[in-house]
């Protein structure tokens, strides 16, 4: 059997203690009294921090001493360094805390938050269930306080022991509401801002869209619709609009102070179409009707609107030998199809009554309406039918009498649109409409009166314009 014996130790062991208590006390020594060169170098850095970076350079090589003084330049600290003293003596000073104002226990103001509603807008002023209950039981129109808007600031008065004292919410730049306590309950208030109505003027030229051209021009969404419906009866905006087709308007606008809160009615504009101008001037006769006409005083309303759906597309026109999509054979378009969003409003082309309102075979939901005893239009494929549109009832040119859909036998949502004249189907696109009568004899001296400054202003902006475009 082999056996293992243990190396004797390389030094004895007294030794190695005796060396590890000297290589502690020379540790401590170290910290304790550091070499002359180290404490040297911490005088000189302290000493002389401002001009350090010069000292380090002149006991540098050329070329670090070269790199060290672009460096120093470039540093982000260069600045810092050079007003030392005015930094330390910025550290030295108590910064400045901004003294909030005092909270007002009694007047407190709450942004309508998502999710909220009048219940939890009183809870987070401290007014309790029962408050809110009288308010809004204090009248009927106190209770429009509960329909709330995301926004939307309530300015609540409390009393001394935080009952609530009165209640003010601005809904608009021209509408306010209140509500202030009394010895019977609380009493509500609703005021209206009158704006002042000046008269404005805007032009623009089509390069993609009439929507985009008018929103350049400063126009409204709703401006615009009232542009196209003006000019509806001669204008189809589905297909006759084309690319430097431009158009101008006068219309009212309203302000409170210097600032725009809304506009009005469009007084008069005019409207250039394939290089044919169109003109319109709004006018109220002596029995308060108002309708537009021509410069001329000639009525813009024809008995017939040319489309019955605002900017649509349309797939599919007027055909006698156009392949069925669906039923894959040749069978006559008698009539012309708008593609538009399903839900799109349809309206009516004209005055009538209504025939029809219910499903008509491959038509699916189908409105008919007869005008007088010549002309019927006919309305297909519809989601649904507007609200009191019902058979035997009767409908006013323009009026919305459904909506876009794809009932029947339809491949997607759109509407089919037919014209009959004396029980014949013709293009409604190529159908030249009846004229409705013009401005009233007596009224026409009037009219002009109005009209022709109205124009002459036109004329007048749209050269002013075009010489500051020449500049």
């Amino acid at each position: 059997m082999t056996s293992t014996t243990k190396a004797p130790p390389l030094y004895p062991k007294t030794h190695i203690i005796a060396a590890s208590g000297v290589a502690a006390l020379l540790s401590l020594a170290l910290l304790v009294f550091p070499s002359r060169e180290v404490e040297a170098k911490k005088t000189f850095l302290n000493l002389d921090m401002d001009n350090g970076s010069e000292q380090i350079q002149q006991n540098l090589p050329s070329n670090q001493a070269d790199a060290a003084a672009q460096e120093d330049v470039d540093s982000p600290f260069a600045q810092i360094e050079s007003n030392d003293d005015s930094q330390n003596a910025e550290l030295d000073a108590e910064p400045e805390i901004a003294e909030q104002p005092p909270e007002d226990p009694h007047n407190k103001t709450v942004a309508v938050e998502n999710g909220d509603t009048l219940s939890t807008v009183f809870s987070k002023v401290g007014l309790s269930p029962n408050t809110l209950h009288e308010v809004i039981n204090s009248s009927k129109e106190a209770k429009q306080l509960t329909r709330l808007k995301v926004g939307q600031e309530l300015q609540f008065q409390l009393s001394e022991d935080g009952q609530l004292q009165s209640l003010h919410s601005q809904l608009s730049d021209l509408e306010s509401v209140s509500l202030s306590k009394t010895d019977s309950g609380y009493d509500f208030k609703r005021e209206l801002v009158k704006p002042d109505v000046h008269e404005s003027y805007a032009h623009g030229v089509i390069n993609s869209s009439l929507f985009v051209a008018a929103k350049r021009a400063g126009l409204s969404h709703n401006l615009t619709m009232d542009l196209a419906n003006i000019f509806g009866y001669d204008i189809d905006f589905a297909m006759d609009i084309r690319e430097g087709d431009e158009f101008e308007v006068i219309y009212q606008n309203k302000k409170v102070g210097d600032k725009s809160v809304g506009t009005g009615n469009i007084l008069s504009a005019r409207f250039t179409n394939r290089g044919k101008t169109f003109t319109a001037v709004r006018y109220t006769d002596k029995q308060g009707n108002v309708s537009y006409y021509d410069a001329d005083g000639n009525s813009m309303r024809k008995a017939f609107i040319r489309t019955p759906v605002d900017f649509a597309r349309i797939s599919s026109r007027f055909s006698n030998g156009r392949k069925h999509p669906i039923l894959n054979k040749i069978r006559a378009h008698k009539g012309v199809d708008y593609a538009a969003p399903r839900g799109t409003p349809i309206k009516a082309a004209g005055d009538g009554k209504v025939v029809l309102a219910g499903r008509k075979g491959g038509y699916g939901n189908t409105i008919v309406l007869q005008h007088g005893s010549r002309y019927r239009t006919l309305y297909a494929h519809m989601q649904g039918f507007a609200k009191g549109v019902r058979t035997g009832g009767s409908v006013k040119q323009g009026q919305i009498i459904g909506y876009i859909g794809t009932t029947g036998l339809s491949t997607g949502p759109h509407l089919h649109y037919e014209f009959q004249v004396n029980g014949t189907h013709v293009d409604p696109l190529s159908q030249k409409l009846p004229m409705s009568d013009p401005i009233a004899r007596q009224e026409k001296q009037r009219f002009l009166q109005m009209s022709k400054p109205l124009m002459a202003r036109m004329d007048q902006e749209k050269a002013t314009m075009l010489a500051l475009n020449k500049r």
